[in-house]
C-alpha cells in the first residue's frame, strides 16, 4: 500500500498536469509534422503536373496563338481606359480591340518536324 501514496502525492503535486501537457505538446507537434508533409507532397504533385504541361503559345500581349491570323494581328478584345481623375488614374474602361502585331511566344512544337531515329535498313 506504500506504492499508493506516492502515486496520490505525484497526482497532488502537479505531476499530472505536467504528464497530460508533456502529451498535449506531443500531439500537438506530431499533427503539425503531419500536416507539413501533407502539403509537401500536394505541392510536389501540383508542380509534377505543372513539369508535364505543355508550353502554350503566348503573345507578348499576353494573349494564345490561336487568337491571331495569319499576319500575326491579334483579334482579342481588352478593356482600354476613356477617363481618367484628377490623379491620372483611369476611372472608366471600355472594350477595344488588342494593337499587337506580332506574335513573339515559344515556336509551337507541331510545326516542328523531325524524322525517325530508328533504322530499317
Amino acid at each position: 500500500m506504500d506504492w499508493f501514496w506516492w502515486v496520490f502525492i505525484f497526482f497532488m503535486a502537479g505531476g499530472f498536469a505536467k504528464v497530460a501537457d508533456t502529451a498535449r505538446t506531443a500531439l500537438r507537434t506530431r499533427h503539425e509534422r503531419k500536416m507539413e508533409r501533407l502539403e509537401g507532397a500536394r505541392r510536389e504533385r501540383l508542380e509534377l503536373a505543372a513539369a508535364h504541361k505543355q508550353p502554350e503559345p503566348v503573345c507578348g500581349c499576353t494573349h494564345h496563338l490561336a487568337k491571331h491570323d495569319k499576319r500575326g494581328k491579334c483579334h482579342e478584345l481588352v478593356e482600354r481606359a476613356v477617363a481618367w481623375d484628377a490623379d491620372r488614374t483611369p476611372v472608366q474602361y471600355e472594350a477595344g480591340q488588342c494593337t499587337c502585331q506580332q506574335y513573339v511566344g515559344p515556336q509551337p512544337l507541331s510545326q516542328i518536324y523531325a524524322e525517325d531515329l530508328t533504322d530499317l535498313a
